[in-house]
């Protein structure tokens, strides 16, 4: 029985917390030699070559229709999570993807699931981002079997394309430990951040589906559950065909709460959580398909009394002819090594939250405007600023419904946030740090253990957001997913209650 935690999430995230005292003895020791391979290799099956249709000029298959949907198809994975970039590494080579991941270790497996077209015969196809490909693994109809394990989910009706992605659990734990099923979510939530956009670019439209019975899926897609474990489920409606143009429906679905688990050894905790997140076949009846995607709150949480306020509200940022620029942007996206020490200026700042929290803005550029998270309502953002031309040093809330910091310290933190940060130099010289938050507590009795995947896969998320934006003005930005956490909240003033689960650190690239 647990000794003081009330549920497992409570129990995990207590146990993975980084701390001065007790990090300061740990002194892990990688083994290199069981280095995990960050790609999947499938021996058998069909392969579709996706490489001819990624073309300079978007008009080369304008006349060929199928041609246009193998572009189309071509462009939204390779944006999503295609290789860019081979870095020498150790004697060998690193291949850097479009979605960041802590440590280059990249745990996230991509699959798609067809229906059935003329074009994609029905089957199980894994994305091989080496070579740019899918290999189709499994030649049958398995769609009903899909469906039934999200519930009958509504979006699954019409579409004729689902992308499942799975996590490799080894491949983070590696390294992260037990620590690594956060950062698992969080670069899945990466991905999502890149589908969204690369959706937006193709004329395809991803549905997230948070809530399926879990042994269902990894049954479906052959994957071994001790290993490999299925963590999204998303429709892909093609927006070109009207009868895809789905109403939005519910992407996250509670559930149980465990709160008799034994005592879990250390390297064990991982595998033990993810299990007891899981939803199973027998909690069929209890799921409510027909609730709606939770409404945005029409308030911020918190408006501290007698904070001095500074509106957001800004111009968008200028996405191209036919978002050029975002696919641009999205190639060359990097995780930024060193900060120089010139300061950053709050309209820099301004189109960094107004590209990531305000999307109704970008209707005329044809981004989503309403695009698919968890419960965004359970999320907080707090910004330490140390170097921000037109707002004072100290640590501010970010009410994305009015648009408006409001500072709640004043103080330079540059110091904490070098301790913070574990030590590292990105936080310490970093001009603006965006910590994002959640009322643990409250969001597990609202959905159960799960909803832990889904505040890191949202902020993930916002997370892959702030990396493009940041990008697009040239600026430096670099995730962190390790620091002391109880210290955050002490050190900047944030409530006690609100669990840090993403940093992002912002400046200029030295």
């Amino acid at each position: 029985m647990p000794e003081i935690y009330e549920s497992i999430a409570q129990h995990y995230h207590e146990r993975t917390k980084y701390d001065p005292e007790t990090l300061a003895g740990k002194s892990q020791q990688l083994d290199w030699a069981k280095q995990p391979v960050p790609f999947k290799e499938y021996k058998i099956g069909s392969d579709f070559d996706l490489k001819p249709y990624l073309q300079e000029h978007p008009d080369t298959f304008t006349h060929n229709s199928d041609a246009k949907w193998w572009q189309r198809l071509s462009k939204l994975l390779f944006h999503s999570y295609g290789l860019t970039a081979k870095m020498p590494s150790m004697g060998s080579a690193v291949y850097l993807r479009s979605a960041p991941s802590a440590g280059g270790l990249y745990p996230a497996e991509v699959y798609l699931v067809s229906r059935g077209t003329p074009l994609l015969p029905a089957g199980l196809y894994n994305y091989q981002c080496r070579t740019h490909s899918l290999k189709q693994f499994w030649e049958s109809d398995v769609w009903t079997n899909l469906q039934s394990a999200c519930f009958w989910h509504p979006s699954l009706e019409s579409t004729q394309l689902a992308i499942v992605t799975t996590a490799v659990f080894y491949r983070s734990a590696w390294r992260y430990e037990d620590r690594a099923y956060r950062r698992i979510f969080l670069d899945t939530g990466h991905l999502l951040g890149n589908i969204e956009l690369a959706g937006a670019i193709t004329d395809f439209r991803p549905h997230l589906i948070g809530g399926f019975i879990d042994e269902a899926v990894n049954n479906m897609l052959y994957i071994d559950p001790q290993q490999e474990g299925a963590t999204v489920v998303i429709a892909l409606a093609d927006l070109l065909d009207i009868k895809q143009n789905l109403p939005l429906g519910k992407t996250a679905l509670p559930s149980s709460t465990d709160i008799e688990y034994p005592s879990i050894p250390d390297g064990k905790l991982l595998k033990y959580f993810h299990l007891h997140t899981q939803i199973t076949a027998e909690e069929t009846g209890k799921k409510n398909l027909n609730l709606v995607k939770p409404e945005k709150s029409l308030e911020d949480k918190y408006n501290f009394p007698f904070c001095e306020k500074f509106s957001t509200a800004t111009t968008p940022i200028d996405w191209g002819r036919n978002l050029s620029s975002l696919e641009n942007t999205m190639y060359k996206r990097r995780s930024t090594r060193a900060y120089s020490d010139e300061n950053l200026t709050f309209d820099e700042l301004k189109a960094l939250l107004d590209f990531t929290y305000q999307p109704e803005n970008y209707l005329e550029q044809n981004l989503d405007t309403t695009p698919d998270y968890f419960d965004l309502n359970l999320i907080e953002t707090f910004i330490a600023v140390s170097g921000v031309k037109g707002l004072d040093s100290g640590c501010y809330y970010y009410a994305p419904k009015a648009q408006e910091l409001r500072q709640i310290r004043f103080k330079n933190f540059r110091r904490e946030l070098h301790f913070l940060c574990l030590g590292q130099e990105l936080g310490r010289d970093a001009k603006a740090v965006i910590f994002h938050t959640a009322d643990l507590k409250a969001a597990i009795d609202k959905y159960g253990d799960r909803v832990y995947r889904y505040l890191h896969l949202d902020a993930g998320h916002l997370g892959q957001k702030l990396n493009l934006a940041a990008i697009s003005l040239n600026l430096g930005v670099s995730g962190i997913g390790g620091f002391f956490d109880d210290q955050v909240n002490d050190v900047l003033g944030i409530p006690a209650d609100e669990a840090v689960l993403y940093i992002t650190t912002l400046g200029r690239p030295r």
